[in-house]
C-alpha cells in the first residue's frame, strides 16, 4: 500500500475535456495508482432549477463535461487499461433530469424524421439523501411523490479512440464513451482496450440513478466525487468494453441499429467464455444462450448500447483479464 500514489483531482472549468481523444492529458499516471476525482454533471452545473431549461443555459456541443485525458505510463496498442470504482457519491444534494426536444427513445429526433412537433423541455429536480441513499422524484404536473434507491453510476468513461479519431463525450464506441449503463457502479471494474501512447482515459456523466435504457435520454444527472484504481494490464487486447463485478463478468456493445449492438456485446460474451472456459465457439454460443442476460444501457444515444451480462458461476474459475478485478478489489479495500 505503501508504493500505492493517490492522486487527488478537481479540475478547473477550462481543464475538462468535451472528446475522446484530441484533447491533451490533464496529468500522467504511473499504475497502479488511486484517483480521487470530481466529475461535473452532463449539463457542466448550469441546471439548478426548473427554469433552467438546456436550451437556453447549455451550448451544444459543449455537453457531458469529462475529468481527463489521464496519461497512464506504458500504455501502448495491445494493452488493456482496468478501472474499479471504489466509490461513487454525489457531490450535491440536488440532480437533475429534463427532457430534450428531438432526443430520446420515444420522440422524434434528426434521425427519426416525424411531422409531430417535438416534445416540450421539462426540468425535474431530484432531491437526494445520502443518509438514506434515495432520490426524490416530484411530478411536474401534479402532486406525485416517490423515493427510488440511489444507485450512483458513471454514464460515460473511455479511452482515446483508435485511427486519430476524435469523438464526442456524447457517443459510446468501441473505445467506451457514454455508454450510460447502470451496471458502471461502485464494486466494478472496466477493462477498455487501449488504442494509443497513454490511452488517454477520462471519465464524467455522474447519474444518481438510472433506469435500464435511458429512456427518455437523460438520468438523474449530477456531478460526482469519485474514487477509482487504475491498472495497466500487458499485453492483453480488449476489442470492446468489458465489465467485471464479483458476480458477472459483461461485455458492452454499441451501435444503431440497436440489434448491431445487441450482437457486438453477445459475440465478445461467446469469443470471452471461450477463452475463459476453453471452449468451442459454438459450445460457447450455446452456453452464453442459455445462461446469459442482456440489459439495455442506452436506447437513445448516437450510438445505442447493449450488455451481454454472464455470471461467473458458470464459469472456470481461472480469473477473467488476468484476474485484475480480485487484485483491485484488494487494492481498494486497503485504501479504504
Amino acid at each position: 500500500m505503501a508504493d500505492l500514489e493517490v492522486i487527488t483531482f478537481r479540475p478547473e472549468p477550462a481543464q475538462y475535456a468535451w472528446t475522446f481523444g484530441g484533447a491533451a492529458p490533464v496529468m500522467r499516471i504511473r499504475t497502479p495508482a488511486v484517483l480521487e476525482v470530481y466529475t461535473e454533471d452532463a449539463f457542466g452545473g448550469r441546471v439548478r432549477t426548473e427554469q433552467d431549461l438546456v436550451s437556453q443555459v447549455c451550448e451544444f456541443p459543449y455537453m457531458n463535461p469529462q475529468t481527463g485525458p489521464f496519461y497512464i505510463e506504458g500504455a501502448e496498442l495491445g494493452d488493456t487499461v482496468a478501472v474499479h470504482f471504489v466509490s461513487i457519491e454525489p457531490a450535491r444534494s440536488v440532480a437533475a433530469s429534463t427532457t430534450v426536444p428531438l432526443f430520446g427513445a420515444l420522440t422524434g429526433t434528426h434521425l427519426t424524421a416525424l411531422l409531430q412537433e417535438p416534445l416540450p423541455e421539462v426540468v425535474w429536480l431530484w432531491q437526494l439523501d445520502a443518509a438514506a441513499r434515495t432520490c426524490r422524484f416530484s411530478a411536474r404536473r401534479g402532486s406525485f411523490e416517490m423515493d427510488l434507491p440511489m444507485d450512483p453510476m458513471h454514464g460515460t468513461v473511455g479511452v482515446a479512440p483508435a485511427n486519430l479519431e476524435v469523438r464526442s463525450s456524447l457517443v459510446p464506441d468501441a473505445f467506451g464513451g457514454n455508454m450510460d449503463t447502470p451496471e458502471m457502479r461502485a464494486g466494478v471494474t472496466c477493462y477498455l482496450g487501449v488504442n494509443v501512447d497513454g490511452a488517454l482515459l477520462s471519465l464524467g456523466d455522474g447519474h444518481a440513478r438510472q433506469g435500464e435504457g435511458e429512456t427518455c435520454g437523460v438520468a438523474v444527472e449530477c456531478a460526482m466525487n469519485t474514487v477509482l484504481v487504475v491498472d495497466l494490464i500487458k499485453g492483453v487486447p480488449c476489442p470492446w468494453p468489458r465489465l467485471e463485478s464479483d458476480t458477472h463478468i459483461m461485455s458492452a456493445g454499441s451501435a444503431r441499429p440497436l440489434e448491431d449492438a445487441f450482437r457486438i456485446a453477445q459475440y465478445d460474451m461467446v469469443t470471452w467464455v471461450a477463452g475463459l472456459c476453453g471452449l468451442d465457439p459454438l459450445d460457447a454460443y450455446q452456453l452464453v444462450t442459455q445462461a446469459v442476460e442482456s440489459p439495455l444501457a442506452n436506447v437513445c444515444d448516437t450510438n445505442y448500447t447493449s450488455i451481454a451480462k454472464m455470471p461467473k458461476r458458470y464459469l472456470s474459475p481461472e480469473g477473467a483479464m488476468d484476474g485484475a478485478h480480485a487484485r483491485l478489489r484488494e487494492l481498494a479495500r486497503d485504501y479504504r
